[in-house]
């Protein structure tokens, strides 16, 4: 009886390391075969005829990262050292509400470059923020790139982020001729980079009598690395940028860098300074172009505890780049305390010379 309660037991505790074993290879070998692997130019929109825009006015663009409508003051979050997940799907609406009354209510804005937009994602409930924000502007003309389709991410294990698509939107008030989303070099090795981002930049390209044109890019760099990956991703954008300046183009990127502006200073008046992990671009990068950002104004928060403006470690790591022939006007900073993102808004109001 002994023996056979033995080989029972024995029978059981290799069916469970079996198991054990088996569910991890099948998940690779799925994400491997549903991987999302785009090319390096993907075209998004393409109208060769769509109408000049006025090169004498005054643009205004704000760029935000919306942590996906579930970043908000009270959270905290595994990844960055917290212990939360996901908040309740309650909360997620609240915040996504309160993101579309935000934007409704900044009527003279041009351009929004938005970023971490959920299309399809159990971490914001499934719903749709791709559709729910581009409705809210019926006049604007809307651009979608993913950088983040995962059918399943693992963790954490005792609950898992599960199924993922999200990516950058731009909201724009005149029609472009052409919108690419261009690849970013280099991911992480196999089979981590299968559950995470594939990082990208948007280019919407605006046509101008004098023959020029106007691109505005919406950028979202990799995060959590050791530096390795935004250093290849900021040679790559650079190169990228030098040639259309070249062409005599205006250009100007924005979004969320995931690093400080060159010899960043900060002025917080109510904030603590993130230094810990800190990294900031070089200084000399692109000699002659202009890094737009409010010095006074946070625009991150570290999400390993909820929001307290006493406590919390905050930094500057949205802003914009604009080339030597465009001229800023202003450039503010929105503080709204981390209220619904984990990100603070910047505007900036710009005319081409």
């Amino acid at each position: 009886m002994i023996i056979f309660i033995m080989k029972k037991t024995i029978k059981i505790i290799l069916g469970l390391v079996f198991i054990a074993v088996l569910i991890p290879v099948l998940l690779i070998a799925w994400a491997t075969f549903t991987d999302y692997c785009p090319g390096p130019e993907t075209i998004v929109s393409a109208r060769p005829d769509a109408p000049y825009i006025p090169e004498a006015k005054t643009y205004h663009l704000l760029t935000w990262n919306l942590g996906y409508g579930g970043l908000s003051r009270d959270m905290d979050f595994f990844y960055d050292g917290g212990k939360q997940v996901r908040p309740c799907k309650n909360t997620v609406r609240q915040n996504i509400d309160a993101i579309k009354q935000f934007l409704a209510d900044r009527t003279d804005v041009d351009f929004f470059l938005l970023q971490e937009v959920d299309r399809n994602s159990k971490r914001s409930y499934s719903i749709n923020e791709v559709s729910e924000i581009s409705g809210q502007f019926p006049e604007f003309k809307s651009f979608f790139a993913k950088n983040y389709d995962v059918f399943f991410v693992p963790v954490p294990v005792s609950d898992p982020l599960g199924h993922v698509l999200s990516g950058l939107l731009t909201l724009s008030r005149f029609e472009p001729v052409r919108v690419v989303r261009h690849s970013f070099p280099g991911n992480y090795s196999w089979p981590q980079g299968l559950f995470m981002l594939d990082r990208c930049f948007m280019t919407a390209r605006y046509r101008l009598k004098s023959g020029k044109q106007f691109l505005v890019i919406n950028t979202h760099n990799s995060a959590y690395d050791n530096g390795t990956l935004r250093k290849n991703q900021m040679k790559f954008l650079k190169n990228f940028l030098i040639n259309e300046y070249q062409k005599g183009n205006y250009v100007l990127v924005g979004g969320d860098w995931n690093q400080c502006p060159p010899e960043f200073r900060p002025e917080f008046k109510r904030n603590r300074m993130d230094n810990e992990n800190r990294m900031d671009i070089n200084s000399n990068y692109l000699p002659g172009w202009t890094w737009a950002y409010d010095k006074t104004t946070p625009t991150n928060r570290r999400v390993k505890t909820p929001y307290d403006p006493e406590t919390c470690l905050t930094t500057t790591i949205d802003f914009f780049l604009v080339s030597p022939n465009i001229k800023i006007k202003k450039v503010q900073g929105i503080h709204l305390d981390f209220e619904h993102s984990d990100h603070n808004p910047v505007k900036i109001e710009i005319q081409l010379n």
